[in-house]
């Protein structure tokens, strides 16, 4: 593995990944991993003190779909976003209705943002930063994935 350092920052690169350590002062370290995944470049930032759990297999996730992954008591939203060749994770529950539905929610975009709509009351979240794309003060909180030899893997930050 190749390492080069700048200013507060290292880069990582091997064969197949690249990472980036982003320090700020005062601030968590963020990482940047680039990847290869079914012919598409994907970018994976993590805090320093990320945990990384096994979700499911890539096959237990419908195409263009979602499904509900417990986590400690913790319930998150599966995403495989197949057209686009991309995962997501986000909380499951509605910040409108406190309801346990947003993986049953459909997916879709709105100008190039991948977007999920809350099947009870049809407002939409980006699936990149959570935040409500129908002009409301709700947001959603997000996970980073990670898909490797057919597993699916999500980031939980532990502060």
């Amino acid at each position: 593995m190749e390492e080069t350092k700048a200013k507060n920052n290292t880069k990582l690169k091997s064969a197949n990944f690249q990472f980036l350590l982003l320090k700020e002062k005062g601030r968590d370290e963020v990482k940047l991993e680039i990847h290869k995944q079914n012919n598409h470049t994907m970018l994976t930032a993590t805090k320093e003190n990320t945990t990384w759990f096994l979700a499911c297999k890539t096959t237990d996730v419908p195409t263009n779909g979602g499904v509900c992954v417990k986590y400690k008591e913790d319930q998150i939203a599966l995403f495989h976003f197949s057209r686009r060749g991309e995962w997501y994770a986000t909380q499951n529950e509605c910040p409108h209705r406190q309801q346990m539905a947003i993986s049953r929610g459909m997916i879709g975009s709105q100008s190039e943002e991948p977007k999920v709509a809350c099947p009870f009351h049809k407002k939409t979240f980006s699936l990149q930063t959570g935040a409500c794309l129908s002009g409301e003060e709700y947001n959603i909180k997000t996970y980073p994935v990670k898909v490797q030899d057919g597993n699916v893997f999500i980031g939980v930050y532990q502060p």
